[in-house]
């Protein structure tokens, strides 16, 4: 019954209680590679007591120790905040930051731009502490780990039968099971993932093109399942697959957003499985209620 469900959850052990590979949200806050984001903030690549993040701020180059030659860093930074006023370049970042219009920016932007509104006014004001860098942590965390779901379908949306009988039951089974023949591809999400994520260093973008097949197939069924006459005992359960794969479709569109919103990707890939699984739950429960209704 459905079997288009193993369309998503094959073989998904693969990607078994794993993140995404470059970011990864865990007990002790977010990691991006082998570093927590209390790294990242402090991270001085050039040794020359000039934060990353503040060069990037004050166009230095953070691999260098003289962007422009003969020149170090420390100098050209101490020469800018003269000319700007201690504290004149953050205050201005600031104001360009509150300025940007909310509607152009992808959820990677907004936190980028909560992220480093954050770190100026911290170390501005001397409360860049422990603290801060795990609030801040915390906060990218949630973004990855709760998704904020799109569309939720309502029972109004669906086609309720007023007939409940063995015969209804049994045709309303039988448009479930055709609804597989939509489903013409021969590889699963977790292939895909597979091979997009080549090792923790490196990634496929061009792999994600494969899951467009199955965003618009999903669409399909998503929307053949919307408009078949459902017996009304079944209507909630029924309603449950439909969210689940609506959460699947939405998820799986995240994904490909990994170059365009990193945020919003990494999000959908750490909860790929856990929608899945739910698909798959929803879909037993109502194979095994419709398999009762018939043996009765």
């Amino acid at each position: 019954m459905f079997v288009v469900a193993l369309f998503f959850v094959k073989n998904k052990t693969i990607f078994e209680n794993s993140e995404p590979k470059n970011s990864i949200a865990n007990e002790t806050g977010l990691v991006y590679g082998d570093e927590t984001l209390e790294d990242l903030v402090n991270k001085d690549t050039d040794g020359d007591g000039i934060l990353d993040w503040q060069e990037s701020l004050y166009g230095l180059d953070p691999t260098k120790k003289e962007t422009t030659p003969r020149t170090p860093d420390s100098a050209a930074l101490k020469r800018m905040k003269v000319l700007e006023g201690s504290e004149g370049k953050g205050e201005s970042l600031l104001t360009d930051i509150d300025s940007q219009k909310e509607e152009n920016l992808s959820q990677t932007d907004k936190f980028s731009r909560e992220l480093f509104a954050t770190i100026v006014a911290a170390n501005q004001s001397g409360t860049m502490d422990q603290a801060t860098i795990d609030a801040l942590s915390a906060a990218l965390a949630e973004k990855i780990e709760n998704p904020v779901t799109r569309k939720v379908f309502l029972l109004s949306d669906i086609k309720i039968g007023a007939n409940e009988d063995t015969e209804a039951v049994k045709k309303y089974g039988d448009a479930l099971n055709n609804i597989q023949n939509i489903y013409t591809i021969d590889y699963t999400v977790l292939d895909v993932l597979q091979k997009f994520s080549v090792d923790e260093n490196d990634v496929d973008m061009s792999a994600l093109k494969k899951l467009d097949p199955i965003i618009a197939q999903t669409n399909k069924v998503i929307s053949a399942a919307l408009k078949m006459s459902v017996p009304k005992f079944l209507s909630v359960l029924h309603l449950n697959v439909i969210n689940s794969l609506q959460r699947l479709y939405e998820n799986i569109s995240d994904i490909k957003l990994y170059e365009d919103d990193t945020i919003v990707a990494f999000g959908a890939i750490f909860q790929y499985n856990q929608n899945a699984s739910a698909l798959e739950s929803d879909l037993n429960i109502l194979q095994n209620t419709i398999t009762q209704k018939l043996n009765n």
